[in-house]
């Protein structure tokens, strides 16, 4: 299926570092293309810009097959919150544990699967079969008391 929407993540001035990072932890992810800020004004640099002047502007990137583009700017303090999290459907316990440690860095914000990076970014980190687990008998409670997901405990 071709994806028709594509997330926009902004950055703060680390664009790079953020996917440089994501690129590095997910399997088969790459980077497909990246813009740079113009040298000048002439070129369309504004001037609130101008120490942005030749760094990246976007870097377009794919994770597990799902394309993202990275905003690079400085202005605007935007950050990231938990109103928006991408889930990470994962095969097994070992895959869990895999993705929570590379991606979990604010332990204030662990709760039932979800984990924040320390670009802010929210994720769920969940076993694929979440949905059949949580038809058991005290599934809520236990997804509700957990931080990282633990299949064992369904």
């Amino acid at each position: 299926m071709d994806q028709r929407i594509t997330p926009n993540l902004w950055f703060n001035g680390n664009a790079k570092e953020a996917v440089d990072y994501y690129v590095s932890v997910f399997k088969d992810a790459k980077v497909t293309s990246t813009e740079y800020y113009p040298q000048t004004a002439e070129e369309g640099l504004a001037d609130f810009q101008q120490d942005l002047a030749g760094d990246v502007l976007t870097i377009e990137f794919e994770l597990l097959g799902t394309r993202f583009t990275a905003i690079n700017a400085n202005e605007g303090g935007f950050t990231f919150n938990e109103s928006v999290s991408f889930s990470v459907p994962c095969k097994d316990q070992a895959e869990i544990d895999y993705y929570w440690e590379k991606l979990s860095k604010v332990p204030e914000s662990e709760q039932c699967g979800w984990c924040k990076d320390q670009f802010g970014l929210s994720w769920q980190i969940i076993p694929e079969n979440m949905g059949e687990l949580m038809q058991k008998p005290g599934a809520f409670k236990t997804m509700m008391d957990q931080h990282k997901i633990v299949i064992a405990e369904y």
